[in-house]
């Protein structure tokens, strides 16, 4: 997200819509930047559920992204300090624009002066299940769940695993909680911290550099 920019408004961001995409085609560069842009793009290495990845970027900011696959795209949240394995501690977690699924792959630096540049780092990736029935037992889909305002998922990555659920707070705002579940991955980074290089002003605007 830019500096100077307010986030856009949840409604609009997790359309999960050809739009959503063009959104992402629009701040980018193809001449630019090494990121993946959707007409050229297509993910590897897939299994039969869909997958998450999150990723370090260290932009003005050093923070995590946090994305889910679903509906042929990756639904993105920001996440300043990163996710965590302690069902205490909540993390803050703003959504961004749909990423192509090929953003999971991505690794690399996006140039100076380019949308959100900075060194890009994938700090885990696996597959993730639905686990959020409603009142007659059935499955919620992540979209319904997304525009319900509470996604509950299990994680199953090299380093978290277990149920994490992710709470529509206010327009801009989630929460991403590591569920009680005590599934808990043997020498898992528990807590992963950004730090700011610069003088973060409004934590809800200066996690990506424009």
């Amino acid at each position: 997200m830019s500096g100077g920019c307010r986030p856009r408004p949840w409604k609009d961001i997790m359309a999960g819509n050809k739009k959503s995409l063009q959104n992402y085609r629009q701040k980018r560069n193809a001449d630019k930047t090494a990121e993946p842009m959707p007409e050229e793009s297509s993910l590897t290495g897939t299994g039969k559920r869909p997958i998450f990845v999150i990723q370090q970027h260290d932009a003005s900011t050093l923070h995590f992204d946090f994305r889910i696959q679903d509906q042929g795209v990756l639904k993105s949240w920001a996440v300043p300090k990163g996710p965590s394995t302690d069902p205490k501690q909540k993390r803050l977690a703003i959504p961004t624009e749909d990423h192509p699924l090929a953003y999971a792959d991505f690794e690399g630096i996006i140039p100076e002066g380019e949308y959100g540049a900075g060194t890009v780092l994938v700090w885990d990736r696996g597959e993730y299940e639905n686990i959020k029935n409603n009142k007659k037992e059935e499955v919620k889909s992540i979209s319904e769940q997304i525009r319900d305002g509470q996604v509950t998922i299990r994680l199953k990555g090299e380093k978290i695993s277990g149920g994490y659920a992710l709470i529509r707070t206010g327009d801009n705002r989630w929460l991403l909680i590591k569920m009680d579940d005590e599934e808990l991955m043997p020498g898992a980074i528990r807590s992963p911290q950004s730090r700011s290089r610069s003088n973060p002003g409004s934590p809800w605007m200066r996690y990506e550099k424009k």
